[in-house]
């Protein structure tokens, strides 16, 4: 009966999708006045000219899938500056500040990891960032930003099993002048950014824009002294849009970025760590002793040539991106000398994407696409073990009887492993729509092949003694140097079917059932470990060590069936979206740490996991200044069936995804009656998120937490300024866990944080 309930109050839901009569709203003077829905932020006003949504729908609201759309007044009132600023604020959507923008981990409905390929794509003006690297980045001159929660692997293919994040920046066409904005904050941070749109021809027009931001940190390296979190980013954008007829558009936009970060804000939790008598390390500090960071230069150029013939589009994307990325790690993360990491990644990709689809004027509507990739890394990844490593890691396990005393002098040991990287792949795809009455049935498929290698040389050496039965010591020396090549191929069908009732434009209940996949890959982290197990077995057997098979993990697989709906009432007045969802995964891929004092981490499979909850936007508008808003997702995401040799976890929840999400918030517009100050919004509301499970076992989680955020804001059509708070009460919250050697980290969230936001406009009259 527990899991009737959930259709039951949709049932209860029902008279919102129904016609209701016209209400007309009251303003804060008393006057009677008719609310105009299509005022509302979510609402896309597209330009004759400037269509640029070319896979879905031009409006989300009439499709069969959740969505969650923010425009570009929310954008820049919330401050969305990444990807990461969506969490909370879209229902069962989590994209914690992890200790660095290379790790852009993002939870959908129970599904996530915090390694390798993200569950969600990200596409910024139609072009799709294949590494999730950089996923972190500046959004800057939103113009809106699309959430679709749930598969839409039939449309946007591999690793969007969990949604798409669609981003759109201002056009030249539809915005003409220059924007400027300036942000200081607590921790020592600012902001700038500087824009210039202009219509050189009423054919052709430019867009430049370009950022900088710089934070001092909020998190102290006990150990150095000095703040561990800071950051240095800046990048520009270069945007041409041509249209040299009414049928034909071309959309070429070249971007760059640069960032240098410290890292990373791990506290170490456990006994307290002495040397010598005395404490270098306490429980719940942050202290490690080696250089930390993260540095990485991004480029890349997207064109989209589209040419409407009237009764059909086609439309071509092609992307060449670059990233070199450059991590340096302390990755024991206290004051010892145990071992350090730097791993370098060069990546160059090239993407085309072909669609041809037809208009939306006929019951019958269709869309083709072709998709293609190649992508190309090397990374050198090498590890260095110091004088304390040296000792507790390699030679006291391999210390195990007085009979055989191993030593070595050498104050470091270099475990070296370099990898290359090529990944290509293609698919077909195909959507069908048929509209008969007030029913829409959509059916899509998706072929999708993939070929991916491993191409990898891993090597040591190291000079030691070998004492037997007390004798003197013997000189040794080991050796390893390994080349070796893994590949695995992908052949993938992809299948979604659909059915939407339509009460009429902005009233709708759909069903839909989905496949999603999210692509396999290799646990190059994992190197370093099995290095040292192979340099340790070498020097005692002298035989060669038998590699395990985790080098390599496997695709998941999942079905997603869904019942949910769009519906508004009183002329506008109340807006909202509501789904039920349940997940069936087949081996989901889980971030695990190895047992004892291993180092790296790696990606398994589980074998089965199961994700069922509901989601629920409302958003409530009682008088023309009062906007009220509510953002709720609910997610039971469990293991079904999944035994690591050691424990069974079936009925155990699934780490990191939280089990609630929660945004509400009052906005205020307060007219002053003066024309050159504007209007005065007041701003007030809440994020939260839990609980969070940080393992397996479910020992260690994160409760339920709620940060409050309030905002002033001066709003003008010319500038505003906004007086800004985040996390208010100062509420403390942990927002990822791990183990390293067996010692457990946590990082903590943002402290209570105050700024002020100036934003100019000036805007060319047409």
């Amino acid at each position: 009966m527990t899991r009737l309930r959930y259709p039951i109050r949709l049932l209860l839901l029902l008279p919102l999708f129904l016609p209701t009569l016209p209400l007309m709203a009251r303003t804060t003077s008393g006057k009677v006045v008719a609310t105009d829905p299509e005022a509302a932020d979510t609402v896309i006003v597209v330009d004759k000219v400037q269509v640029t949504a070319i896979k879905q729908g031009l409006v989300l609201r009439s499709e069969p899938v959740a969505a969650t759309i923010l425009g570009s007044r929310t954008v820049e009132r919330e401050r969305v500056g990444a990807l990461k600023h969506l969490s909370q604020r879209i229902p069962n959507f989590h994209a914690p500040d992890y200790g660095s923008r290379m790790t852009s981990s993002v939870y959908v409905r129970g599904l996530g990891a915090r390694i390798d390929q993200a569950v969600v794509g990200l596409n910024i003006d139609n072009v799709p960032l294949l590494n999730k690297n950089n996923f972190d980045t500046e959004l800057a001159d939103v113009e809106r930003i699309e959430v679709l929660r749930g598969p839409q692997s039939t449309l946007y293919g591999r690793n969007t099993m969990g949604g798409v994040v669609n981003v759109y920046t201002l056009s030249p066409f539809t915005y003409q002048g220059v924007r400027l904005m300036a942000e200081y904050a607590s921790g020592d941070s600012y902001r700038f950014r500087a824009s210039l749109y202009d219509r050189l021809t009423d054919q052709l027009g430019l867009a430049v824009s370009g950022y900088y931001n710089r934070t001092g940190g909020f998190f102290e390296n006990s150990f150095t002294g000095r703040m561990c979190d800071w950051e240095r980013l800046g990048g520009g954008r270069l945007r041409l849009q041509w249209r040299p007829g009414s049928r034909l558009s071309i959309d070429d936009t070249f971007s760059f970025s640069t960032l240098s970060q410290g890292g990373y804000p791990y506290a170490y939790l456990g006994e307290t760590i002495r040397v010598d008598g005395q404490t270098v390390l306490p429980s719940g500090a942050i202290g490690y002793n080696d250089p930390s960071s993260y540095d990485r230069k991004t480029l890349s150029n997207g064109l989209t040539v589209r040419y409407d013939a009237g009764r059909w589009s086609i439309s071509s994307i092609t992307s060449y991106q670059y990233s070199d990325d450059d991590m340096l790690l302390d990755q024991d993360f206290t004051p010892l000398d145990y071992f350090t990491l730097r791993q370098a990644l060069k990546e160059h990709a090239v993407t085309e994407d072909l669609v041809v689809r037809s208009d939306n004027s006929r019951a019958y509507r269709w869309l083709f696409g072709a998709f293609g990739f190649y992508r190309s890394g090397e990374m050198n990844a090498p590890v260095r073990f110091k004088r304390t490593g040296i000792e507790e890691l390699i030679l006291k396990n391999a210390n195990q009887t007085p009979d055989l005393v191993y030593a070595m002098d050498a104050e470091e040991l270099l475990l070296s492993s370099r990898f290359r990287m090529p990944d290509y792949g293609g698919a077909l795809y195909h959507e069908s729509r048929y509209v008969t009455g007030k029913w829409h049935f959509t059916a899509g498929i998706r072929a999708d092949f993939e070929r991916t290698e491993l191409r990898y040389r891993s090597k040591t050496d190291m000079d030691y003694t070998l004492s037997i039965n007390g004798g003197s010591p013997i000189p040794m020396h080991v050796a390893i140097d390994e080349e070796n090549r893994i590949g695995h191929t992908y052949v993938e069908v992809l299948p979604k079917v659909a059915a939407m009732y339509c009460f009429d434009e902005v009233r709708n209940l759909y069903v839909s059932i989905a496949r999603g996949y999210k692509a396999g890959g290799f646990n190059t982290q994992m190197f370093s470990d099995i290095l040292q197990q192979k340099l340790m077995w070498k020097m005692a057997s002298g035989l060669d060590y038998e590699e395990p098979d985790i080098m390599s993990y496997k695709p998941e697989y999942s079905w997603n069936y869904e019942l949910g709906g769009h519906f508004s009432c009183m002329e506008g007045v109340v807006r909202g979206d509501v789904a039920l969802f349940y997940i069936d995964c087949r081996d989901q891929q889980l971030t695990v740490f190895p047992e004892g004092q291993g180092t790296g981490r790696m990606m398994t499979n589980a074998g089965q996991t199961r994700s069922f909850g509901a989601e629920v936007s409302i958003q409530y508008t009682p008088w023309r200044q009062v906007d009220l808003n509510v953002a709720y997702g609910y997610t039971d995401a469990r293991f079904v069936r999944y035994d690591n040799g050691q424990e069974d976890f079936a009925g155990k929840h699934i780490p990191y995804a939280p089990q609630h999400t929660l945004a509400a918030d009052a906005v205020w517009t307060i007219p002053t009656g003066v024309e050159w100050l504007g209007d005065v919004v007041v701003q007030a509301g809440t994020r939260c998120a839990g609980r969070i499970w940080w393992n397996e076992q479910n020992t260690r989680s994160q409760p339920f937490y709620a940060l409050l955020d309030a905002t002033v804001r001066i709003e003008h059509p010319h500038y505003s300024i906004d007086f800004w708070g985040r996390n208010l009460t100062g509420s403390r919250y942990d927002v990822f866990y791990f183990k390293s050697m067996g010692n457990e980290f946590v990082q903590r969230g943002r402290p209570r944080v105050f700024g002020i936001t100036l934003n100019i406009n000036i805007q060319k009259q047409r």
